[in-house]
């Protein structure tokens, strides 16, 4: 197979590093000679312009920087190649920190003890066991998984649910449509790590919310997205804070991308803002990879971390 030369094509952020690590062993360019140029072999991509891969005619790939593939979907040129999710180490420490780091705050009471000090009250509340406290994760992926090994450390009950049954040792499983009541009646804290798909859009509505079980050790339920924002409906979550339906929240992501200044959730007093920074592509550590796969593939191997197009990721 002829090595053909990198399409680096990104919106949102300055492509220069990416172009600089890939041109290590390869001819990057940040736009193709024409819409059918034929040097163009593989494409690594983050919010692409439509339709700029609809026509070469010898790409063999795709790339996709994020974690996240469902903007490659919203392409309709999209060709049919293999697109190759980011695998990496240390963008699951990154998400496992973050998860770990949230859950951790909303188990220690970090808001109650933050409103606290603002007020110069000396207080010390009660303290739960993590044992009590069950952490529900929505999506037990390789991000998920990783997640629940170390609040499992940590001493938390863990239960997971996906679509399709995933067993893991020491966390009770639930999947499906039949599966979503009893998981989330059984979460107090429940961290949303799925992919976005046409079945999961606006899948964290006030009716889901509802589901959670606030009779538990902390007082109320917690609500903590990691994942993609469309996967939630902003306007259901204030509903669910205000009435009590949820005690708190940690988003990182949000329908709209950056949260607009006018967002009732960035001055919430129960509710924990992030510039969607729970894990962020590093192309240090990602960029290597990618050329290692467009080598391996040249000799003939497979490509790892194939994206299931039916299922979306």
């Amino acid at each position: 197979m002829q090595k053909g030369r990198i399409l680096l094509s990104v919106t949102g952020f300055n492509p220069q590093r990416w172009h600089e690590l890939l041109s290590a062993s390869r001819e990057v360019v940040l736009k193709p000679d024409g819409p059918e140029d034929p040097s163009i072999t593989y494409a690594v991509v983050w919010k692409q312009p439509a339709n700029i891969l609809a026509k070469l005619p010898n790409l063999r790939a795709v790339f996709s920087i994020g974690a996240g593939v469902d903007h490659l979907f919203n392409d309709p040129g999209l060709p049919d190649v293999p697109i190759v999710r980011v695998v990496a180490d240390n963008l699951t420490q990154h998400m496992v920190e973050y998860i770990v780091w949230r859950v951790m705050d909303h188990h220690r009471q970090g808001a109650l003890f933050r409103n606290q000090q603002q007020k110069k009250i000396w207080r010390e509340p009660p303290q739960r066991l993590a044992g009590d406290i069950s952490v529900g994760i929505m999506g037990l992926g390789e991000l998920g998984r990783a997640a629940a090994s170390v609040l499992l450390g940590l001493g938390f009950r863990v239960n997971g649910w996906g679509r399709t049954d995933r067993p893991m040792a020491g966390v009770e499983t639930y999947h499906g449509d039949a599966g979503l009541v009893p998981f989330l009646n059984a979460t107090d804290i429940l961290v949303v790590l799925l992919p976005l798909t046409p079945a999961t859009k606006g899948i964290i509505d006030y009716g889901v919310l509802r589901q959670l079980r606030r009779r538990n050790g902390l007082g109320g339920t917690v609500l903590i997205n990691a994942g993609r924002g469309r996967l939630q409906k902003d306007v259901d979550i204030v509903r669910a804070l205000e009435d009590g339906t949820l005690k708190e929240a940690s988003l990182d992501v949000f329908e709209v991308e950056p949260l607009p200044k006018t967002s009732p959730l960035w001055s919430h007093p129960k509710v924990f803002v992030t510039p969607h920074s729970g894990a962020t592509s590093d192309p240090a550590h990602l960029a290597a990879p990618m050329l290692a796969q467009m080598d391996a593939f040249e000799r003939g191997e497979a490509l790892q971390n194939v994206v299931n197009r039916e299922a979306g990721y």
